[in-house]
């Protein structure tokens, strides 16, 4: 079995997929399998792929019956995945040759079982635009709900100690659902390094509008976390706070 297993929903991002996947094989620590899971993409995703999929046995394949949305689609992916740890990569972004073997080091050393690490951010066509984005050391139950501080990109969880995480199906928010989940089993930690790029481009599935954003954060705890209207609304709120504050103190510019 695989030590890692890379979680990779997709969907018509032929044009970065496999800028993404070479950066998986570009990793020093090369126990892993990559799981790249499709939301019925319209564009020619597979076709892209296909080369890497027949030269290399560590990147697997899986296709949605329909069109589902993400959280359905990291779901059907965390369901097969057979390693150790779960990391996630989403097909538009990119991880540095070592940040697996280090945020594995890292976790083991200190015997972390939830861990997230910081990252930069790229333009549509790969330039790199000054931000780095990190967070606070430790985050408990009430710092994750308060705040998404993992970028989905450098989270890895020890599912040994976790288990199979299932998250309800929104279609917005549902990295943050996820890690909702993962909290409740244990503490998530700062490896303090830039180790992953996030890009930044049209098309992304992050609401437009801030009448959207603040809909899908009530969303996030209505629907996935299942509370009620009234504690949904307050958990929004503080939510909205809690992402601001991250904003101003926790992402520099150059």
């Amino acid at each position: 079995m695989p030590q890692v297993s890379i979680i990779t929903p997709t969907y018509n991002c032929a044009r970065f997929i496999e800028e993404t996947i070479k950066s998986v094989q570009a990793q020093t620590f090369t126990d892993w399998e990559m799981i790249i899971s499709d939301d019925c993409s319209t564009d020619n995703t597979k076709e892209v792929i296909a080369p890497y999929l027949a030269s290399d046995s560590r990147i697997k394949y899986i296709c949605n019956d329909k069109n589902s949305g993400a959280a359905i689609t990291r779901n059907n992916a965390l369901r097969i995945a057979s390693g150790r740890w779960i990391a996630f990569l989403d097909s538009d972004d990119l991880w540095l040759p070592e940040k697996l073997e280090k945020q594995i080091s890292f976790m083991e050393t200190n015997d972390y079982a939830f861990t997230y690490h910081e990252y930069s951010e790229i333009s549509e066509d790969g330039e790199d635009l000054g931000v780095t984005v990190s967070g606070i050391k430790k985050v408990g139950k009430f710092g994750m709900y308060a705040c998404c501080w993992p970028g989905c990109l450098s989270v890895m969880y020890d599912q040994k100690k976790i288990g199979v995480i299932q998250i309800n199906d929104i279609r917005k928010n549902n990295d943050t659902a996820m890690w909702l989940k993962v909290i409740k089993k244990s503490n998530c930690y700062l490896l303090k390094e830039t180790l992953a790029k996030y890009r930044r481009r049209k098309g992304s599935i992050t609401p437009p509008s801030i009448k959207d954003r603040i809909l899908w954060h009530y969303r996030l705890f209505r629907d996935a976390e299942e509370m009620n209207k009234v504690s949904a609304f307050i958990w929004m709120i503080i939510n909205i706070i809690g992402n601001s504050y991250k904003k101003v103190f926790y992402i520099s510019r150059k």
